[in-house]
């Protein structure tokens, strides 16, 4: 068995192929058999006292991207132990959601395993519970059986991103679809199949109508790609293959809060892009917020009913309850503070990234953006700095990022695009569009697969199967600790 073992060693190094040494234990990989051997000795058969555990809330861009290079930066030091606690097992590229929500793209196509990115780190599937600043401490439930667990941390990393804000309309929030998660473009690619179909089946033109009519509501960047994507998929569909649904019945409708859309962008291309949506047949809706809904209207503040089963609410987020609910100080959104190294302020072993934290532009004095790319950037600035933080060595990062530019996809081959001073609007920005995101996809595998949705996107047309309802099962009848005095008695093991 040695002798097969040293064969294969053998031929990986003469093929140039890299391998890992894999701990059983705790499933991480290192480089090197001598820091594996180091992290057995100090990590499982020792409490070694100096090992510094850094804790990782959240998966999105600014979480993952953490933890890819904080796993290189300590990738041979035995010291430092690393988890990432996320809601979901994957890494979601939300700015593609609204091209899986018209059926262009796969969904497994933009989500990752984060596993595939823990090289050196522990994962847990869980929701976050509980953050004690004070203890050092996170408590975690599972899913599946709803069992409790906490974890201790030296370094903490928020970056638990943003929850839909309904603003506390408890009817809108029923009755509506979202587009945050994978499940919310399912939903609505299945949803919108299926009012095809019922469309198809009627001879009532009021019916029809209402069937076939679209609101999404907010004119953000979700909410304006997403009635494009919708747009082109229901149009090009009911003219392909439901001949009974008359043309001059589809009504696709964006409503804005604001004098217009995309306030991110400048008059001007929010103003081309305004002009574009209409000529693709969307009414635009300004000035107007929705106030109510039911299962087949929706009402405006304008007191304008509009009859439709298909609401997407797109008008806002805010941040999750326990971001809200951590005892240190926040913005007027409810968003955690931090200074100018990306620490909560009051606590310089907490760094906050991305949606849940308040980060000023020191230029603008605005708050930065809730974007993916502001994610991005602040996690090279959250990893160097605890790098500075751990090792003592070089000095601390101040966060400053001057936008590359800003775009959005508004319908089949047509995106607006800001980028070096120009705004550009037409099938160019959109290969810019295209070009940039298949670029940021954080997996060669996912790049060329995106890229393949696209191009048979070009030469054939979309598949309109429904995949109808997914069943999923949880235990409910688990015993969990109750009476607990502190969360030092929570501590586990294993979950």
């Amino acid at each position: 068995m040695y002798v097969v073992y040293a064969q294969t060693m053998v031929f990986l190094r003469k093929k140039g192929k890299s391998y890992m040494h894999h701990c059983k234990k705790c499933d991480v990989e290192f480089r090197k058999k001598s820091t594996l051997e180091q992290h057995i000795q100090y990590i499982h058969k020792s409490d070694f006292p100096s090992v510094k555990k850094i804790l990782i809330l959240g998966g999105g861009f600014g979480g993952v991207n953490v933890l890819r290079e904080i796993q290189n930066i300590f990738q041979n030091k035995v010291n430092v132990d690393i988890s990432i606690v996320n809601q979901d097992n994957f890494f979601l590229f939300t700015p593609m959601l609204p091209e899986v929500a018209s059926g262009m793209i796969h969904p497994r196509d933009i989500s990752i395993p984060i596993r595939t990115f823990c090289k050196r780190a522990k994962f847990y599937q869980a929701v976050v519970s509980s953050i004690d600043l004070e203890q050092k401490l996170v408590t975690i439930s599972r899913q599946f059986d709803g069992k409790v667990h906490a974890l201790e941390y030296d370094y903490l990393i928020l970056s638990m991103g943003s929850i839909t804000n309904f603003f506390g309309n408890k009817n809108i929030e029923k009755h509506s679809f979202t587009i945050k998660t994978i499940e919310d473009a399912i939903g609505i690619r299945n949803h919108s199949i299926n009012m095809l179909e019922n469309a198809g089946q009627t001879s009532d033109p009021d019916l029809q109508q209402k069937l076939m009519t679209f609101t999404v509501v907010g004119g953000g960047f979700a909410g304006v790609e997403t009635i494009g994507e919708l747009n082109h998929l229901i149009r090009e569909s009911a003219a392909r293959m439901y001949p009974n649904i008359n043309p001059e019945k589809i009504n696709m409708i964006l409503v804005s809060s604001k004098n217009g859309i995309l306030p991110e962008v400048s008059k001007s291309l929010s103003e081309k892009a305004m002009r574009s949506l209409k000529n693709q047949g969307i009414q635009v809706i300004t000035k107007t917020k929705a106030v109510d809904a039911d299962e087949d209207y929706v009402l405006l503040d304008t007191d304008e009913k509009i009859p439709c089963t298909t609401l997407i609410w797109a008008g806002g987020v805010t941040v999750d309850p326990v971001i809200a609910g951590l005892k240190c100080e926040h913005g007027k959104s409810g968003k955690v503070q931090v200074d100018k190294y990306l620490r909560l302020i009051g606590y310089p072993n907490v760094f906050a990234l991305g949606d849940c934290a308040e980060i000023i532009d020191s230029t603008t004095r605005k708050p930065y953006p809730p974007t993916a790319q502001h994610a991005i950037h602040q996690s090279h600035t959250v990893s160097q700095n605890l790098k500075v933080t751990l090792t003592g060595k070089d000095k601390m990062n101040q966060f400053s990022f001057h936008s590359k530019g800003m775009m959005a996809t508004i319908g089949k081959r047509n995106a607006i695009v800001a980028i070096f001073g120009y705004n550009l609007q037409g099938v160019i920005p959109w290969l810019i569009w295209r070009t940039y995101y298949v670029l940021q996809m954080p997996s060669l595998g996912k790049k060329i697969k995106v890229i393949l949705d696209w191009t048979v996107d070009s030469f054939f047309k979309r598949d309109l199967t429904s995949y109808g309802q997914i069943k999923k099962k949880n235990l409910t009848k688990v015993d969990i600790k109750e009476n607990v005095v502190t969360l030092k008695e929570l501590l586990f093991p294993d979950l």
